[in-house]
């Protein structure tokens, strides 16, 4: 099994084999964050290009920063405001009707907590997933391995560790649904 097939799967795996698909993904970023503001078709054509899947409608604000890009899938009427990072080293999948607020951030790459593995330069990465209908506001953190349902509203700052269940209001460090 190579190391991406090790990623893929959620096992440890070394990153430096894949730097070559990381560089790639990082210039297409550079080039898109690099756009004027009016250069809304080009923008969407370099999105095209790098995400896995996308639909007709979508607008991402610069800059923007992700790993490898083909990770990524995003459903009809995404948006994402400015500083979004999405470390798509596993599945990272929005749905329909998702906001995403300014400096958010989706991890799906995460490191072993014993050090003799850190290291080794091994990490593993948890795919995310977002449902339809979901806000996500200012300055939210997602981390690997978490769904959030349907109809869900994170409230800013929060940081979410664990599954959020559809039509919840969840908010906090960790995030915890305060409402349904």
């Amino acid at each position: 099994m190579d190391e991406r097939e090790k990623r893929d799967r959620g096992l440890l795996y070394n990153a430096a084999p894949l730097l070559e698909e990381s560089l790639r993904c990082k210039d297409l970023c550079f080039e898109f964050n690099s756009l004027r503001p009016s250069q809304l078709e080009e923008k969407g054509k370099i999105i095209k290009r790098l995400f896995g899947k996308t639909g007709q409608s979508f607008l991402i604000q610069p800059p923007f920063w992700c790993d490898y890009g083909y990770n990524i899938e995003i459903g009809e009427n995404f948006y994402a405001n400015h500083n979004c990072v999405i470390l798509d080293c596993n599945k990272v999948v929005f749905g329909d009707n998702v906001l995403i607020g300014p400096n958010c951030g989706f991890y799906a790459a995460g490191h072993p907590l014993e050090p003799e593995y850190r290291l080794q330069g091994l990490e593993y990465a948890k795919p995310i997933v977002v449902g339809d209908n979901v806000w996500i506001g200012a300055g939210v953190s997602v981390m690997p391995g978490v769904t959030i349902g349907n109809n869900v509203v994170i409230a800013a700052g929060a940081v979410v560790t664990k599954d959020i269940p559809d039509g919840a209001l969840a908010a906090g460090v960790p995030a915890r649904v305060l409402k349904r």
